[in-house]
């Protein structure tokens, strides 16, 4: 086709050239300050995190280096695209550590539109990213438009840099942009996305038809391929339409460009039907291709020197080629034209995709001792909540340790001291056994209560939870009262505007949560009340004995009495002995499942989560970049983890199984051993002594199992009504800045109404003081009603009497109307004029 159809001018397309040299487009950079992201992180880690920011004083440093390195790649230079790739590939990494507002305003200059000495401003990590992929697409086609395209290896350089760049802004427009959770800038926006995807895609696709032509591939090939260029253009253009940052400029090239390719496809077309000795259809797509020259040539006004040359070019070509054809056809072959209706649509052959690199798409895979992109920062850095998944699983391992297992095993412990309390045992055995003295069994029970200082453990105990739940109380009355204080101030603001001007919701309304947790935390206080009483209760039933336990020996003595020498016969003995053997049974289980308990505490302790919640968190991140870790996201895991306490749970069930077997054996041994004993009051009053002691210390204990629940609870609810506090502060601030900004509009409002009544009432006033324009100015004069006049038809050239005779001169005035302007009229006949009538 020549020079003109393929536009093949190298020396135009370096890009230190002017731009109107060019008869491609490519991206600008965008431009950035300098900020220290570093910082940001640093104090984040050291409010947010249980890691000191020293740890990672290696990792600050880098980040803030990448960035600037990333920041100063402006130049068209292939040696910039890793310092892109790695910055980007980093904050996609830290994007699952820290939050999207880390707390540092990234600043860019707009590269396209009317505002780009204007620089956008946002606490948006996902808007650094935004920024950095979008100057990688720029770089992309900066490098392409730099390719030597005189050459084919050139050409398809300029090819793949044009798809990547249409790649990355793919991957920017559906990837990064709606995890921003911001609106885009206007360069950023999808209509603007688009537009200059497609553009780089037609450049592409363009380079693809420039190696064809210069391959001197056949015309119905590069027909098919000028005809996709000639699409990519349009849908280039229409995207850009609707677009507020591409220059109308750029929209007419684009324009331009679609109309050249569709006129050098047709003209390739009509090269083929030559060939292929079509010579009416040849001399239709000749037309055609004119046609679309001239559609092109409208935007000449718009377009630069290169791409007018090209056009030019291209339509001398297909002139002289259309008045050959139309000659030959007219005076040898005779073949009709087909109108263009009649003419088969051109096929296309699309030879360009947009290519995400996986620097991009796949960034963390790409992380790494010895691999591309580096090592991945902070990767030592424990989310926070990966903190709150530890403690949510610690919490729920605790809670099904306790309340499944080790609850379970307590009710069956106090099921045995139920038992033998109702047989009166061991009481009535140690009194059969040791008349005189105390027991063995109950001066071991003495000494334990006496080491742990017993009923003085007991008081200090009460006091310190009475402490707890007192502090707890306060707290949480502050927060109700900062919400009661809030409101008041809001109802009164209310009855002074009114609902119609103060027409914000009530505090209720606004934090419905909230205000459910005040009847939450009420009801937990209601409900330790009366947990609290049952422990009073029992310290107050059982102190007396306690205090006799944890004194000294005499005072035991004094309070059990000494039997008399009991009749053991050979029947009582036996029976005796097979109790007591039932006794210790029953003592051996329960110190075997103390042991048992005691081991499962020390598992649960030794049940260390955070090496699987590191791998899983590893998984996560690569799975889902920039997507923040949440605690719910390890609830597999949980079940996972905790069906290792499966064991003990079964383990449970084997205990009850026996305990009630040896139960059923220690109530027949008991029934045998009263039978046998049958009238013997010997030991009455010693049996009931030892045996009221006996139950003492287990209440005893039981007492202190309690105030250590009660203890840990007021610990738990004093979390719970702190954050209540602080979000009733928080919740009343935000409330005080939202009235403080309602009554600034309230006060505009009424001002400029105020400035509205003081002009009308002005207005008022002028026109009091100018009669003409008041509203009374005719009241007094009647209005006249139109008088009927008869319409007077035009005067014709016959004479009537009504008119009278007149000579020369003008005609008559009517009546009450002005003299025309002239020379005045002395009314007398002039002989020259003649007589006339009318």
């Amino acid at each position: 086709m020549g020079v003109s159809e393929s536009s093949i001018h190298p020396e135009r397309h370096r890009i230190f050239l002017p731009k109107c040299y060019s008869n491609i487009l490519f991206l600008p950079f965008r431009r950035t300050h300098t900020v220290s992201l570093s910082e940001a992180i640093k104090q984040y880690i050291s409010t947010k995190y249980d890691q000191h920011p020293d740890m990672f004083t290696q990792d600050l440093e880098a980040i803030d280096k990448l960035r600037s390195t990333a920041a100063h790649a402006q130049d068209a230079h292939p040696s910039n695209i890793p310092k892109l790739q790695t910055y980007a590939a980093q904050i996609v990494y830290i994007g699952g550590k820290f939050p999207i507002d880390i707390g540092v305003d990234f600043s860019w200059y707009p590269a396209l539109g009317y505002n780009t000495n204007r620089p956008i401003s946002q606490n948006n990590i996902r808007f650094e990213l935004a920024n950095i992929i979008y100057n990688l697409a720029a770089l992309y086609s900066q490098l392409a438009m730099a390719s030597n395209r005189s050459t084919s290896d050139g050409l398809r350089t300029a090819a793949n840099n044009f798809c990547l760049g249409a790649g990355v802004l793919s991957y920017l427009r559906t990837d990064t942009i709606p995890e921003m959770r911001a609106p885009p800038p206007d360069d950023m926006d999808t209509m603007t996305l688009e537009s200059i995807e497609k553009l780089l895609l037609a450049q592409a696709q363009e380079c693809f038809w420039q190696k064809a032509v210069k391959d001197g591939l056949k015309d119905a090939s590069i027909s098919k391929l000028a005809a996709r260029v000639s699409d990519l253009y349009s849908e280039a253009g229409d995207f850009g339409i609707g677009s507020d940052a591409i220059s109308s400029e750029w929209i007419h090239h684009m324009t331009a460009k679609h109309h050249h390719f569709a006129a050098a496809a047709q003209y390739r077309a009509a090269c083929d039907c030559l060939e292929k000795r079509k010579y009416g259809e040849e001399v239709a797509r000749l037309r055609d291709s004119l046609l679309c020259v001239n559609e092109a040539l409208k935007e000449q006004r718009y377009i630069n020197k290169a791409v007018l040359a090209d056009l030019n070019g291209l339509k001398n070509r297909v002139t002289e080629d259309l008045k050959r054809a139309e000659k030959d056809n007219d005076m040898i072959y005779l073949i009709p034209v087909p109108p263009k209706s009649e003419l088969k649509t051109l096929d296309r052959a699309n030879m360009v995709s947009a290519k995400v690199p996986k620097e991009i798409s796949e960034s963390n895979s790409m992380l790494g001792d010895n691999r591309p992109l580096g090592r991945p920062l902070f990767s030592k850095l424990v989310p926070y909540s990966v903190h709150l998944a530890a403690s949510i699983y610690e919490e729920r391992r605790d809670r099904l340790i306790n309340n499944t297992i080790i609850n379970e095993l307590e009710g069956l412990t106090n099921k045995i001291h139920e038992v033998l309390n109702s047989l009166n045992l061991p009481g009535s055995l140690q009194a059969l056994e040791k008349p005189l003295g105390l027991p063995p069994g109950l001066i071991a029970h003495a000494e334990e209560i006496r080491q742990h200082d017993g009923l003085n453990r007991l008081h200090c105990s009460v006091e310190d939870t009475k402490k707890l739940k007192k502090s707890d109380q306060a707290i949480y009355h502050e927060g109700c009262e900062i919400l009661r204080t809030e409101a008041a101030e809001d109802d009164a603001v209310r009855r002074k505007y009114g609902t119609d001007r103060w027409n914000r919701l009530t505090a209720e309304a606004a934090a419905p949560k909230l205000y459910a947790q005040i009847g939450e935390i009420d009801g937990y206080f209601k409900a330790a009340v009366n947990s609290d009483n049952i422990v009073k209760t029992k310290l107050r039933e059982n102190e007396r004995n306690i205090q006799l336990l944890s004194g000294p020996d005499r005072d035991l003595e004094n309070f059990v009495p000494s039997g008399r020498k009991p009749m053991i016969n050979t029947v009582v003995d036996r029976e005796a002995g097979k109790l007591r053997g039932c006794l210790n049974e029953l003592s051996r289980l329960e110190s075997r499942r103390r042991r048992k308990v005691e081991a499962l505490k020390m598992k649960a302790k030794q049940d260390e989560i955070n090496p699987d919640l590191q791998r899983e968190t590893t998984r996560l991140e690569q799975e889902y970049p920039m997507q923040s870790i949440e605690a719910v996201q390890f609830e597999d895991l949980f079940d996972k983890r905790l069906q290792m306490y499966n064991v003990d749970k079964e383990m449970v069930q084997d205990e009850q199984r026996e305990q009630q077997d040896a139960i059923k054996r220690i109530q027949e041994a008991n029934a045998a051993f009263v039978t046998a004993r049958k009238g013997d009051q010997s030991t009455k009053q010693r049996e009931q002594a030892l045996q009221s002691l006996e139950n003492s210390f287990f209440k005893y204990k039981e007492i202190i199992s309690n105030l250590d629940v009660g203890r840990k609870f007021y610990n738990d609810l004093a979390k719970i009504v702190s954050r209540f506090r602080d979000d009733c502060r928080t919740f009343a601030y935000q409330r005080k800045a939202e009235a403080s900004q309602l009554e600034n509009d309230i006060a505009t409002a009424m001002s400029s109404m105020n400035l509205q009544t003081n002009s009308l009432q002005q207005q008022r006033h002028a026109e009091s003081q100018n009669p003409q324009y008041g509203a009374n100015v005719h009241a007094g004069e009647p209005l006249a009603a139109p008088t009927p006049t008869r319409a007077v038809g035009p005067t014709t050239g016959m004479w009537t009497p009504e008119v009278g005779i007149r000579f020369g001169g003008a005609p008559a005035a009517p009546a009450g109307s002005r003299p025309t302007a002239g020379p005045p009229q002395d009314g007398r006949w002039d002989a020259a004029k003649g007589l006339k009538f009318g």
